[in-house]
């Protein structure tokens, strides 16, 4: 498997809804090498998700623009894969066949389709449950086929909305783990929204926060930890304070800026 990553763009991009009086988020400018791992953090309603949406192509910005190599971003593509808080697989199919299926619609040779799905769930090391029912699985492993889909369309970014909140805690830090391991074998780019520290600070090279109605980014952060990152090592630990520190003192002030700006 051959995946490199991309140069991620985004120039003065704003979301704005005609029922909402206040911008979803207001001109935002980011740069994102080829092969980071990114983290935006955020609260509810800052738009972090928003711009996800916008990244993936699944959306539009009303002003601005994102640019994957050069290339605007104005639709869905192969290239940007994105994972959601649920798996979304189909039930009658086993993960085999899930893994495949856009392969499958793709059409390409039953060959090429058997030899790319066999490594990508080698790849979450799954291949002990490839001709199971994806509903004889647990959460987790549904997750795992989830990724293992997203890999075999060997793309240049993955996407991540939050797609670990639901699992159980030491599930989460597991797939945390693989997805970043993953990602950096293979040199492509993740984008990850989370309001999450710790998963932050686990996956990510560089973390941005996004505050505020409308939400901009106020602050970043890099994540310069060795690999493999344990949650318990010191440096860690250091790094989550620091983070989680700068986070809420991000929040206060831009929550103080919007209010005076209210009185006004």
């Amino acid at each position: 498997m051959s995946i490199r990553g991309t140069e991620i763009k985004i120039e003065g991009l704003s979301q704005r809804y005609p029922s909402r009086k206040v911008p979803t988020f207001n001109r935002v400018d980011l740069i994102s090498p080829p092969g980071e791992a990114l983290a935006i953090i955020g609260r509810s309603g800052c738009g972090k998700s928003t711009l996800l949406h916008i990244l993936a192509g699944l959306t539009r910005g009303t002003e601005g623009r994102v640019l994957f190599n050069g290339e605007e971003v104005t639709g869905p593509s192969p290239r940007w894969v994105m994972m959601f808080q649920a798996p979304h697989l189909f039930p009658w199919m086993t993960v085999s066949q899930n893994v495949g299926v856009g392969l499958t619609f793709g059409r390409w040779s039953k060959s090429e389709i058997r030899e790319r799905v066999t490594e990508a769930i080698q790849l979450v090391e799954l291949q002990d449950f490839a001709e199971s029912n994806v509903q004889d699985l647990s959460g987790g492993q549904q997750q795992r086929v989830a990724l293992a889909r997203s890999l075999v369309m060997e793309p240049e970014i993955l996407l991540l909305d939050e797609p670990f909140s639901a699992l159980d805690a030491f599930t989460r830090a597991s797939l945390q783990k693989d997805v970043r391991s993953i990602a950096k074998r293979l040199g492509f780019n993740i984008v990850i929204v989370t309001h999450d520290i710790d998963e932050a600070v686990i996956m990510a090279d560089r973390a941005v926060i996004m505050a505020g109605s409308p939400g901009s980014i106020v602050h970043e952060l890099d994540v310069a930890l060795p690999d493999p990152r344990d949650r318990h090592d010191p440096a860690v630990q250091e790094l989550r304070t620091r983070l989680m520190s700068t986070f809420q003192e991000a929040a206060h002030a831009k929550g103080g800026a919007e209010a005076m700006e209210a009185t006004h």
